[in-house]
Formats: structure tokens, C-alpha cells, sequence
């Protein structure tokens, strides 16, 4: 049998062909050109083979289907029709699939996403493992671009559209149960049953799953006027097609032609291709790449973190401990009495119930996460996380304290917002163990942590800080341990400055409007809101000597009042109990929002400039990475730094 690359043909019992992808010298597998090439040639001799009886398709790789198309290709390209012709052949050789006299099956056992997510939409079945790894999903919106290989037409037509642009215009993923629910796999099965499922598929000649008249229906021309109108309405409240123009160009697709025939094919490659060259997709590219790049740190440490210690059952301590114990550590969360810890374990029991689902998973979870009061925890932990308030003082004394009731190999780690860790660690014995590992609020959503670095911190108590993050499945941020260190020094200057626009007499709600304009996923009033504004208050004084920063007085005297933001019910915004802001009526504006948006971004780009010559991070990618995934700057305008290049704004 002949030899290829990236493709592994096996004969099973029955007359069953097993193809198994395993893309050389890769650990992922992921689709290139050279990986298509060998797939039209296997479908050569599969459709020569008169005695095969069906198809299975699958990975060689142990963690899962396919990720996706090689997105370094994408540089590869030359022009447009470099790309629509890519793009065409892809969908060509995905059509022979789909016409194959035979059963085809596509054995889905962890991530199947993208052009993988294509590829297994061409078979004629889909079984999936029932495993909390296994996400199904086209993603494509989130590099700018839109399913090029068919997705846009297959999944529609196999699900019907209003599920389907659920998925293809948000890149959400889904389970595999999920996804058995919408009908996007003929079945979901322990892992144990995946291959008899699978050879049960291929097999014999069942129908295929079918969609629903209903949504058969609305795949038609008249329901797809009316409901591509909704669709666009959705989308506009959430994105602007000038920011994100490919979610819109896939309903305009649809409305024009549907599901069926090869031009809907035409068009879906046609109008990918074009979007491969816009600003937006050359951009969140970048940021996929610099999401990479934080990926990749830490790999040289073999620190591995089984129990965990958290000081601090706050909203920022308990959260902490309770996505440590969501990926499998067993965690004992420390506060002084009992009833301060209780909050957080109800939070917990809530996030695991999001994400876990199944009861028994849930309580696993909720095993693991240990209420421990007299910190008896403390001289078992692998790594030992301080989340109290932000007061050096205080800090100091904890850490003291730590010190001498840890094993000696145990990481000592802060997550403090501003202050220096050498000012922390001056108390210590060995202040080479402390290491800053700063999280973001909310922790299960943030992806950011920055992991930082005192004069004194040794450089293998940091490499091990940056796998434990990597461990936890954040992204970790190397920076220097400086006031405020990156995020905070560059935010902080941005929302003093908007408050300072209130003084002016300048509307709230148009200072945010301004800024969700520009991009940022809220205005900088209602994110000091939900910030709190007792914890801006702390950071700003604090850094307020260093920035040569002025407290606005609108600021201190919300404070004085009670009035703390989200979490009170109000602040600058009133908010209902379900903490749902409550909209102010709106004002009159006749100035261009660009004015304020101008202002407050070059309030950030000042800063980013100033920790670039500090050193706070290596270098522009990295100081893009860490505004983007930790502020949620425009990820369109590919970063602070990245914006001041496009607009030609020289360093302050």
C-alpha cells in the first residue's frame, strides 16, 4: 500500500477502510496544501475500490481531530485568487467525500474545528466522543475570514440556519453532546464505543440524518430575507461590519443563494478569499499568533502544582481557587472566618455547573475545592497564591508568615494589582520565592495573567509561575515588576482621563459610546463600574506618584458615598439586583466621538510607549498581547502598538 506523509489507509474487518490523519512533524494536526494533495490522491483509489464497503476517517493523534486549516498558509498568499483558488480546491476535494458511493464516517475524539469541522460535514456521518475535550465548531470569524470549504452551505443545510449561524457568525464551539442535540453528529459515545460506533456507521446504508422541515423552510428564499434582517439586527447589537465585516458577508451569502448548488460554493470562496486581504483578518491572524507565542512559554519547566493554596476568599481569591479546582488541582481556600469563604464556594458551584454539566463531574469539582480556615493547607501546597487586599503592610506580614510554614520548593506567589514585589519580598528570608501571578476579573474568563518579576524573584521559581499558569489554561504575560506592572499602568491613565472628560461636562454614556466605536468591548466608565471603584481608587493612588497621575474628584466622592460600581448596585451607572446596568436617559452630543476616542487612546499609547522603554514587557507583540487579551483592546486593530504603526503615531 502506498506511503504518505500525513495519511495512514488501513483495512478493517468488513471491508472497512480506516484513514488516519497524522500530520508529519506536527503535534497538532492541521490542514496545508501538501495534506490535500495526499487526501485527492486517497480518493483516487477509494473511489477505484470496488470491494471497500464504507469509509472511516480519523486521527492518528492522541489530543484530536483536526484544529483546523494551517493557518501559517495565510501568509502565504499572494492575491486573492491565489486564495479563492485555494479555497475552491479545498471544497472540490471535500465534494468527492460527500459523493462517495460508500458510507462515510468521521470519528471525532477531541477538538474538530475549522477546515476539520468542513472535512467531517462532507462525510456522510459524524460520531463524536462524549468527553469535556471533544469541541465542535467553526471558529473562522475569529481570524476575520469566514468557513471557506463549504461550512457555510453544509452546515446550514444539515441543521438548518438559524443553529447554524449560532455557531458559524459567533466561532462559539460546542460539545460533542451538544452537538448530537443539534444534530450536527449522528452520535455521541464514550470514548470505549467509539470505534464500534463507527464501524457501525460505515457499515450499512441507514438514511443520513435529515433536516427538519422547519428548517428546511427557512433555507428558502422568501424566510431568508427575513431572516437574514433579524440576523444582521442581532449581529449590529453586538459588532459593526465595518470592525468584523465576515460574520455579515456569510448571511448576505445565504441570503442570496441558500444551501444548495455549486454557486453558493462559488460565492462562499469567492467573498473568503477577498476577506483574507482585509485589515481585520491580517490582524486577528496576528493575534492568533501572539495567542500562540504566550502559549508556547514555560515549556522548559517540569513544575507540576497538585495542590494549591489560596489566601483570600474575596471575588479575586475565590475565583482563583475555583478555576484551579475547574482543571483538576485540589484546592484549600484560606480566609479568617467562615462565612467569608462561603460566598466563594457558591460561586464555584455555579461555574462548575457551567462548565462541567454532568452532576458527577460537579461534585468531583467541589471535592477538590477545600474551605481551610486555620490554613492547614499551607504546608502541602505545591504553590501558595495571596489574593488579600492591597496594602503592603499587610502583604508583608502574610508572606512572613508563609514563608516559614512552606515547603521549601513551594512557590510563593502575589496577585497584586500594582505594587513591586520588592517591596513584598524585603521581609522575606528568601525573597528569591516570591513571583507575581496577577489575574484579571473575572478569572474564568479572563484569559490573561501576567506573571511577574522582582529583582529578586530566581529564574526558575518564574519559568515554574509561567507553566502553573499554562497549567490552568491561562495565558501567561512576562513582565517586570514595576508599579502598576503592564495592564494596570496603561489602563489606569485611560479611565482617570475619562472621568476627567465628566468634569468637563462631557456625557457618560458618550465617552462609552465613543469607545465601543473605536472598538473595546465597554466605554471606560462602565468598565470602572464593574472594575469597582474602590479598587481604581487603590490602584490609581498607588500608581498616582509614579504616572504623575491626578485623582478626579468625581471619583473619590462616588466612593465616600457607597457607591462602588456593579457590585453596589451603583457607581457612576445604577445597575439592577441581577447587576444589568440601568441605561441613563440619553444626551445631546455635537462634537465627533472620534475627538474622544483620539483622546483616551493616546492616554494608553503615552503609557504603552513608556513601559516598552522600561522594559515592563520584551517587546511591542507582547505589550499588544497583554492589552488585547487582558483590556479587550479592538483585537481588529491588532493592539496599542500595532494601531500607533497603521496610523503612523510616533513613540512619546
Amino acid at each position: 500500500m502506498k506511503e504518505y506523509n500525513h495519511w495512514q489507509l488501513e483495512e478493517g474487518a468488513g471491508f472497512i477502510l480506516w484513514l488516519f490523519f497524522d500530520r508529519k512533524n506536527a503535534s497538532v494536526n492541521t490542514i496545508n496544501q501538501e495534506v490535500m494533495e495526499e487526501l485527492a490522491d486517497i480518493l483516487d483509489r477509494v473511489e477505484q475500490n470496488k470491494e471497500c464497503k464504507g469509509m472511516v476517517i480519523a486521527s492518528a493523534k492522541k489530543n484530536g481531530f483536526i484544529a483546523g486549516a494551517d493557518i501559517s498558509q495565510f501568509g502565504e498568499l499572494k492575491n486573492q485568487d491565489a486564495a479563492v483558488h485555494l479555497l475552491r480546491q479545498g471544497q472540490l476535494i471535500f465534494d468527492r467525500i460527500e459523493n462517495l458511493k460508500i458510507p462515510t464516517v468521521a470519528l471525532i475524539d477531541g477538538f474538530c474545528l475549522g477546515g476539520g469541522m468542513e472535512l467531517a460535514l462532507a462525510c456522510r456521518y459524524r460520531v463524536a466522543e462524549a468527553g469535556t475535550k471533544t469541541r465542535l465548531g467553526l471558529p473562522e470569524v475569529k481570524l476575520g475570514i469566514h468557513p471557506g470549504w463549504g461550512g457555510t452551505v453544509r452546515l446550514p443545510r444539515l441543521i438548518g440556519a438559524p443553529n447554524a449561524f449560532n455557531l458559524i457568525l459567533s466561532g462559539h464551539t460546542v460539545s460533542g453532546k451538544a452537538a448530537a442535540k443539534l444534530g450536527m453528529v449522528d452520535a455521541c459515545v464514550p470514548k470505549r464505543h467509539l470505534v464500534t460506533a463507527a464501524n457501525y456507521y460505515a457499515a450499512q446504508s441507514a438514511k443520513p440524518r435529515a433536516i427538519t422541515p422547519i428548517n428546511q423552510f427557512l433555507n428558502l428564499k422568501p424566510s431568508r430575507i427575513t431572516l437574514a434582517m433579524y440576523l444582521r439586527k442581532k449581529l449590529r447589537e453586538k459588532i459593526k461590519p465595518e470592525h468584523y465585516p465576515a460574520p455579515f458577508q456569510v448571511i448576505d451569502n445565504w441570503e442570496a443563494l441558500g444551501t444548495q448548488g455549486n454557486e453558493a460554493m462559488e460565492r462562499e470562496a469567492a467573498t473568503c478569499g477577498k476577506l483574507f486581504f482585509s485589515d481585520t483578518s491580517e490582524n486577528l491572524v496576528r493575534v492568533f499568533f501572539l495567542q500562540e507565542r504566550l502559549k508556547g512559554l514555560g515549556k522548559g519547566s517540569q513544575f507540576e502544582a497538585k495542590q494549591v493554596h489560596v489566601v483570600g476568599a474575596g471575588t479575586m481569591g475565590g475565583d482563583i481557587a475555583a478555576w484551579c479546582a475547574l482543571q483538576g488541582m485540589r484546592v484549600t481556600l484560606q480566609d479568617r472566618e467562615a462565612k467569608l469563604i462561603a460566598p466563594a464556594i457558591k460561586r464555584a458551584y455555579i461555574l462548575f455547573k457551567d462548565k462541567l454539566k454532568e452532576p458527577h463531574l460537579v461534585q468531583k469539582a467541589m471535592d477538590r475545592l477545600v474551605p481551610d480556615i486555620e490554613g492547614l493547607g499551607v504546608p502541602h501546597a505545591d504553590i501558595i497564591i495571596e489574593a488579600i487586599y492591597e496594602n503592603l503592610a499587610a502583604k508583608q506580614a502574610l508572606f512572613k508568615t508563609l514563608e516559614a510554614q512552606a515547603k521549601p520548593q513551594a512557590i510563593l506567589a502575589t496577585n497584586t494589582s500594582s505594587i513591586p514585589l520588592d517591596d513584598i519580598n524585603s521581609v522575606m528570608q528568601s525573597p528569591e520565592r516570591l513571583v507575581g501571578i496577577h489575574f484579571f476579573n473575572p478569572v474564568a474568563k479572563m484569559l490573561l495573567v501576567e506573571v511577574v518579576k522582582g529583582n529578586s524573584t530566581a529564574e526558575n521559581v518564574y519559568e515554574n509561575a509561567i507553566m502553573f499558569t499554562r497549567k490552568i489554561d491561562r495565558l501567561p504575560l512576562p513582565v517586570k515588576s514595576s508599579p502598576g506592572f503592564l495592564v494596570n499602568r496603561v489602563l489606569m491613565p485611560y479611565l482617570l482621563e475619562s472621568v476627567a472628560m465628566l468634569d468637563e461636562g462631557i456625557p457618560m454614556t458618550v465617552i462609552d459610546q465613543a469607545m465601543v466605536d473605536f472598538g473595546m468591548p465597554m466605554g471606560p466608565i462602565a468598565l470602572a463600574d464593574a472594575v469597582g471603584l474602590d479598587v481604581c481608587l487603590s490602584v490609581a493612588t498607588y500608581l498616582g506618584d509614579f504616572l504623575h497621575a491626578t485623582i478626579p474628584p468625581r471619583l473619590t466622592e462616588l466612593i465616600k458615598q457607597g457607591k462602588l460600581g456593579r457590585k453596589t448596585g451603583e457607581g457612576f451607572y445604577k445597575y439592577t439586583k441581577a447587576g444589568k446596568q440601568i441605561k441613563p436617559k440619553a444626551e445631546e452630543y455635537h462634537k465627533p466621538l472620534t475627538e474622544i476616542s483620539d483622546r483616551l487612546v493616546l492616554r494608553m499609547l503615552d503609557q504603552s510607549f513608556a513601559c516598552l522603554r522600561d522594559g515592563v514587557v520584551a517587546d511591542a507583540d507582547l505589550l499588544d498581547a497583554g492589552m488585547i487579551f487582558g483590556t479587550g483592546f479592538a483585537p481588529f486593530r491588532g493592539g496599542p502598538m500595532q494601531y500607533a504603526k497603521t496610523k503612523d503615531i510616533p513613540p512619546t
